[in-house]
C-alpha cells in the first residue's frame, strides 16, 4: 500500500511540474532528503525516483520556456569553482575510478543545487522549497522524538538511509531544520499553527538527544547562543534554555550522560583519539598532494602512508591506526581535493553568512520584508549548527546546507527585485 501511494503522489506531482519547473526542483529535494522510498517494502524500494524527476525536470525547462538564469552572486561562482576543482581532484585522485564513482553522486546533487536558484523566483516558491527542506528532515525530528520519549532515551535514534543514515548524520540535519520549523512559526497567524510548530521543533530536540551523537549537541548548543545573542530579554531567554535543556537531559539514560562526558576527556576515548589521528592524515595528505586523494582515499594504504602511527601507537588500541573517514566536514574536503579545495568549502558559506547579513540589513525595518529578515536569519543560525556540529562529522557534500545557500541566495534575488523599477510599457516616453 505504502509503495502504491508513494508512486502515486509522486507520478501526480510530476504532471503539475511539467508546466511548473520549481515544483521539479521541490519533489527532487523532498525525495533526495527524505528518501521516502526507503520506508516502503515491496517494489517503490528501489524505483530510481530521483532520475525520473531529473527527468520530468530538463522536460518542464523545454516545456515552461521560462527565462530561468543564474543569480550571480558569489555563492553561486565559489560552488561552481568548487565543483570545478572537485572534478580536477577527481581526474588526479590516488583511486579515480572509485573516485569518480563519489563525484557523480556529488555532481547530480550540484546540479540541483543550481537548478534551485535557476527556476525559484516568487515568494510563494521559495515557502515551499524552505517547507520542503523542513519538513522532509523534520519528519525524522518528530518520529525521532516520539521514539526517545517512548524508550526513555535508551535506544539511538537512527536515519533512514543516504547521507544521513546514521545517528549522527541524521542528527546534524535534524538541528539545521530547527531554525526553519522556527521561521514558519515566526510566520503562523493561528495559534493551533504555532503550537503545532513548536511541538514539532521540541521533539526534532528531543530526537537529537535521542541520537547520542555528540556533534550534534555541540551544533544545538551553538545555535542557542546565536540565538540567545540576538534575542531580547536575555536573562529569561538564557533560563528558559537552561530548564528545557536541564529537564530533556534529565531525562536522558547514564548511557547518554557518560557519552557527552566524553567531550572532555576525549583521550579516553577511542572514537575521539581516531579522528584526531584521522585529521592528522589528512593534513599530511593534502601537505603532500596540492589536489588531495580523492573520494577513496579511505583505505588501509593511505593511512599507513600517511599517517603518523608512532604518536599514537600504544595511547589505546591498534583501533586508532585504522583506515577510518575524516569524521569532520573540514578535514574530509582537505584530504580530499587539498588546501585549495577546503578554502573554496569555506567561502562558499562564509559569503553565504555575509550575504545573509547584507539581506537582513537591507530588508530591516520594513514591515512587509520581516519575513526576509527572519529568513535570513534562521539560515545563518542553520550554517551554524552545521559548521560547529559538521567539526565532528563527514557530511561535506550533504544537500541540506548548499540548500540554505540556495534560499540565501533566491531571496537576494527576490529583493533585488522588488527594488528594481516596474519595466515600461512600450512606447511609453518618461515625463518632461
Amino acid at each position: 500500500m505504502r509503495d502504491i501511494a508513494l508512486t502515486a503522489f509522486i507520478l501526480v506531482g510530476l504532471v503539475f511540474a511539467l508546466k511548473r519547473p520549481w515544483l521539479g526542483v521541490v519533489l527532487w529535494t523532498w525525495v533526495s532528503l527524505m528518501t521516502p522510498h526507503r520506508m516502503t517494502f515491496g517494489f517503490a524500494y528501489n524505483l530510481p525516483y530521483a532520475q525520473i524527476i531529473a527527468g520530468v525536470f530538463v522536460l518542464s525547462l523545454f516545456v515552461a520556456r521560462g527565462n530561468y538564469a543564474l543569480p550571480w552572486r558569489s555563492p553561486t561562482i565559489l560552488l561552481i569553482l568548487f565543483v570545478l576543482w572537485m572534478g580536477l581532484t577527481t581526474a588526479f585522485a590516488m583511486f579515480p575510478g572509485e573516485s569518480f564513482d563519489q563525484f557523480w553522486k556529488i555532481i547530480k546533487i550540484q546540479i540541483f543545487t543550481l537548478a534551485a536558484m535557476a527556476v525559484i523566483r516568487t515568494k510563494e516558491e521559495i515557502s515551499a522549497y524552505v517547507a520542503v527542506n523542513a519538513a522532509s528532515i523534520g519528519f525524522f525530528g518528530i518520529k525521532g522524538g516520539l521514539f526517545t520519549l517512548v524508550s526513555g532515551g535508551g535506544s539511538r535514534v537512527w536515519g533512514a538511509g543516504g547521507f544521513i543514515e546514521g545517528n549522527n548524520e541524521v542528527g546534524l540535519a535534524m538541528i539545521m531544520v530547527i531554525p526553519l520549523i522556527y521561521y514558519f512559526f515566526l510566520q503562523a497567524k493561528r495559534a493551533w499553527q504555532r503550537w503545532a510548530l513548536l511541538g514539532a521543533m521540541l521533539l526534532t530536540g528531543v530526537s537529537v538527544l535521542g541520537t547520542h551523537s555528540r556533534g550534534a549537541l555541540l551544533g544545538l548548543a551553538c545555535m542557542g547562543v546565536l540565538l540567545w545573542w540576538r534575542g531580547p530579554k536575555k536573562l529569561h531567554s538564557a533560563l528558559a534554555i537552561a530548564v528545557v535543556a536541564g529537564v530533556a537531559i534529565s531525562f536522558m539514560p547514564a548511557s547518554f550522560t557518560e557519552r557527552m562526558a566524553t567531550i572532555k576527556t576525549y583521550g579516553d576515548d577511542t572514537s575521539a583519539v581516531s579522528r584526531i589521528y584521522a585529521w592528522q592524515t589528512a593534513i599530511n595528505v593534502a601537505n603532500d598532494r596540492p589536489l588531495g586523494a580523492g573520494y577513496a582515499m579511505y583505505v588501509q594504504s593511505v593511512t599507513d602512508r600517511y599517517g603518523e602511527g608512532q604518536e599514537f601507537e600504544g595511547l589505546l588500541d591498534a583501533k586508532v591506526l585504522q583506515a577510518r573517514a575524516a569524521h569532520s566536514i573540514y578535514f574530509q574536503v582537505l584530504g580530499e581535493h587539498g588546501w585549495v579545495g577546503l578554502a573554496l568549502f569555506l567561502l562558499i558559506f562564509l559569503v553565504t553568512w555575509r550575504l545573509a547579513t547584507r539581506l537582513r540589513k537591507r530588508a530591516a525595518g520594513r514591515d512587509d520584508l520581516k519575513w526576509v529578515v527572519q529568513l535570513a536569519g534562521m539560515c545563518q543560525v542553520a550554517l551554524v549548527g552545521y559548521a560547529a556540529g559538521g567539526a565532528f562529522l563527514s557530511l561535506a557534500y550533504f544537500d541540506l546546507p548548499y540548500n540554505i545557500m540556495v534560499i540565501v541566495v533566491v531571496l537576494d534575488r527576490w529583493v533585488a527585485a522588488q527594488a528594481a523599477p516596474a519595466p515600461r510599457p512600450p512606447g511609453m516616453q518618461p515625463a518632461a
